[in-house]
This record gives C-alpha cells, sequence and structure tokens, in this order.
C-alpha cells in the first residue's frame, strides 16, 4: 500500500454500512477457514493439503507443473513447496521433473494421496455444506458467486480503479 503524502488524494474512508460488509467478511471468512480446517484435522490433512490434492485429484493424470498449481492453489511457489516437502514425506504427493523444461517440475498425487483425498472428501463436503451452504438460500448463492466473481476477476486482472 502507497503511503499518503502532501500531494497524495485523502484516502476514501468506508462509510458505516461500507465498514460492517467489510469487517463481517473478514471475521465469518477468517472463522469458516479455521473451521474448515479444524474438521479436517481427523484427516490430517491442512485446507491447503486438502486444496492441493484436489486440484491435482482434477487434473489429467492427477499432475500438475508446480507453477500451475500454485497459482490455481493461490499459494506462493515458497509455501508451495513447503506444503509439498510435507505432503511428500506423508506420501500423498511426489515430485517429477519436466522433460521439457529442466527446470521445471511436475506435482504428481501418489496412490496414496488419492485414498487421502477420497476419504476426506465427504467430510469435508458436509462441512462446508453444514458451516456455510446452509445458511444461504438460492438467491444468496448466486449473488454470492456473482459478487466473489467479480471481485475475482478485478484482482486476476490488476484493476484498482473504483468500480460499481
Amino acid at each position: 500500500m502507497a503511503r499518503q503524502n502532501a500531494t497524495s488524494p485523502a484516502p476514501k474512508w468506508l462509510n458505516p454500512s461500507e465498514m460492517k460488509a467489510w469487517r463481517r467478511y473478514i471475521v465469518a471468512s477468517r472463522r469458516l477457514l479455521e473451521a474448515l480446517d479444524a474438521d479436517l484435522q481427523g484427516h490430517d490433512l491442512s485446507m491447503s493439503d486438502y486444496e492441493i490434492l484436489a486440484q491435482l485429484s482434477d487434473a489429467p493424470e492427477r499432475r500438475l507443473r508446480m507453477s500451475e498449481l500454485a497459482e490455481i492453489a493461490m499459494l506462493s511457489r515458497s509455501r508451495l513447496s513447503h506444503r509439498m516437502k510435507v505432503m511428500e514425506k506423508a506420501g500423498w504427493v511426489k515430485r517429477e521433473s519436466c522433460p521439457a523444461d529442466k527446470r521445471g517440475y511436475f506435482a504428481v498425487m501418489t496412490p496414496k494421496g488419492w485414498k487421502a483425498i477420497v476419504a476426506a472428501a465427504p467430510d469435508h463436503v458436509e462441512s462446508v455444506r453444514h458451516r456455510f451452504i446452509d445458511y444461504l438460500t438460492k438467491a444468496d448463492q448466486v449473488a454470492l458467486a456473482k459478487i466473489f466473481e467479480k471481485v475475482g476477476t478485478a484482482l486476476r486482472e490488476g484493476v484498482n480503479e473504483n468500480k460499481k
């Protein structure tokens, strides 16, 4: 974030309605992620582990370039590398060198990783339903999807303009 100086315009402070929406979002999203993470502990998985395994389970041959996986799972490359070390030790994934790019690697789900995601998925889906979906009407679901599509697109594209 840029620091204010004498020539910077004054910030456009949040009004009470905007502040309420923002703070409620922050608190609820943090609590939701903590709860979902706690619900996976019985499977010895973190939310990051689950997300990595879920992405790999959907990929062709259950493998993705490490750079692509980092982007999809919204992890820095160093954070993904750390998680991969932990997950390799657990036997859920392995790294394979990329023949086309000597510096690149694939993340590959192992049969043990497949078993882990298959075992955890029903409990995770139930947790998502119980802790999130069950509180939303169909209209809420549509509105949230639309809202976060707009926000996600703007963030991916680096849009910094105020749009309504």
